[in-house]
């Protein structure tokens, strides 16, 4: 197996954990102290998180496939820095209330958006 792939897939796979994870921490222990436009804020950091750590997943089981694809690996880090950068951000802002973190969201969604380019670019190149 590629060391790419096997990179892409542990980082999804650890990323998925952990959106489980803070997920059910944010519904179990954050639900009765957050005020309700914080908790959404929370939820959305955890719905982002878990999608793109399947797209992560995604990402390593096509580079399996295409071994080599450079697109593939800008397309897993730009994925994997966006869950950082955006649900990061957001779990912050919900937990901390510092709404200067609101700034760092757009870099993660950008993130986001070029990453899932680069992997239509890589599927498409290989």
């Amino acid at each position: 197996m590629p060391v790419a792939a096997k990179v892409i897939l542990a980082l999804g796979a650890a990323f998925a954990a952990a959106a489980v994870l803070l997920g059910a921490f944010g519904a179990h222990a954050l639900k009765p102290r957050l005020a309700a436009d914080a908790l959404a804020v929370y939820q959305t950091a955890v719905q982002y998180h878990f999608w793109h750590a399947l797209g992560l997943l995604a990402v390593g089981l096509a580079t399996l496939h295409l071994a080599g694809s450079v697109w593939l690996l800008a397309a897993g880090w730009l994925l994997a820095a966006g869950i950082v950068l955006f649900s990061g951000s957001l779990y912050l802002l919900a937990l901390s209330g510092q709404k200067w973190l609101g700034a760092v969201t757009p870099f993660g969604g950008g993130a986001f958006i070029l990453g899932w380019i680069a992997f239509a670019v890589g599927v498409l190149r290989g």
